[in-house]
């Protein structure tokens, strides 16, 4: 089943005092930048998308730009990204077009240099794969709503997305560990995690995938919110939701960060 986030064409395509930029790739980015960055830098949130979606359906969906206006008014740029395509699983070639996307979308305004990260569903994978090892861009905190996390288990799930897995991968074995972002995440320093799940939620399981994580969030930073109903439902995109959403971000903001062991990302410590 394809996750639905509910789009009205041509809406909420400006916020604040911004506006969406297109930025050209293999699959088109898109980006908006508050204006509070041409007096002060702002950081950027990468937004990973649902299965079957993209860039211009979170752009037209009100849900979705709840979050991102929220996130813009507490003066984070905001990158909804192709992610190399509406099936790409997390894989390397579509982090590789994030990471181009990235690189562009730092260019377009006054970059601070810091950089989060956002998944929704099946962009879930991309966002903590961004977080790891590997990755094109550092991230300091990733934030995840109904968020696959275990790759292998989205290839055993059912035969529609282990053919999805398949393609965006070009392999017609599961994934081994070393693809797998949940794995990975099990052999580094514990992340920053503001994580959203229901136990309701038969298409993406939280005891299986976020749920998981619980073990690996960096203590007295991350968040577990638990929420009611079906996948993507509509108390995950409230005001008040998103503002808790931006107060994480904005805790990480005021953190101080200290360099990890060789190949693994950086740590706010308390000051």
């Amino acid at each position: 089943m394809l996750a639905s986030l509910p789009a009205t064409p041509g809406a909420a395509r400006d916020a604040g005092a911004g506006r969406w930029v297109t930025l050209e790739g293999a699959a088109p980015s898109l980006l908006q930048a508050p204006a509070s960055c041409a007096a002060r830098g702002c950081p950027l949130v990468v937004v990973s998308h649902p299965r079957g979606q993209g860039p211009e359906r979170l752009r037209d969906s009100p849900q979705v730009q709840t979050l991102a206006q929220a996130l813009l008014r507490a003066n984070f740029a905001v990158l909804l990204s192709s992610d190399g395509g509406p099936l790409s699983w997390g894989s390397p070639q579509g982090l590789a077009e994030a990471g181009a996307a990235h690189a562009a979308a730092v260019r377009r305004f006054q970059w601070s240099g810091r950089t989060y990260a956002l998944g929704l569903s099946m962009g879930g994978l991309m966002a903590l794969r961004s977080a790891l090892p590997g990755s094109p861009y550092p991230v300091r905190g990733v934030a995840l709503i109904d968020a696959w996390t275990d790759l292998e288990l989205a290839w055993g799930s059912a035969l529609s997305r282990r053919l999805e897995i398949e393609a965006a991968y070009g392999n017609a074995a599961p994934p081994g560990p070393d693809l797998n972002p949940q794995h990975l995440l099990l052999r580094q320093s514990p992340l920053p995690l503001f994580v959203i799940s229901s136990l309701e939620d038969t298409t993406v399981k939280a005891g299986v995938n976020s749920d998981r994580l619980l073990p690996h969030a960096q203590p007295g930073v991350s968040e577990f919110v638990p929420v009611t109903g079906p996948h993507l439902g509509a108390n995950r995109f409230t005001p008040a939701v998103a503002q808790r959403l931006a107060g994480f971000f904005t805790r990480l903001e005021t953190l101080e960060w200290v360099p990890a062991a060789s190949g693994i990302p950086s740590r706010p410590v308390s000051r």
